[in-house]
């Protein structure tokens, strides 16, 4: 893993630029398994399969957890086996360092 699930997200009530293409492109290198959209707005996004329901509502409570923590909430679409997570600061329109460091974050979930 990288440096990014050991940073914490810094408020963002706009006034602050989003990552161009390029600089997003660097920060998605760092992670695993995730993915760049650049839709409007631009947006990272990864899919965590599990074998049960239970599993999958307990990473929606970590995950939840750890959004709660660093003040910074993803889109999440729940199946009975799946989560889908995105990211993206509406604050800046597209993308910050926030989604990549929160995105980080839930992957060391795995690691426990």
């Amino acid at each position: 893993m990288t440096d990014l699930k050991n940073r914490c997200c810094v408020p963002c009530e706009g006034g602050i630029l989003a990552l161009d293409t390029n600089a997003a492109e660097q920060l998605l290198a760092k992670l695993s398994g995730w993915a760049l959209e650049m839709d409007s707005p631009p947006r990272i996004f990864k899919s965590y399969r599990f074998k049960t329901y239970h599993e999958t509502m307990a990473f929606v409570n970590a995950t939840a957890w750890v959004s709660h923590r660093e003040g910074h909430h993803p889109d999440l679409t729940v199946s009975y086996n799946a989560c889908k997570v995105s990211y993206t600061t509406h604050a800046t329109g597209g993308l910050s360092d926030n989604d990549f460091i929160c995105a980080a974050k839930i992957d060391a979930l795995f690691e426990l």
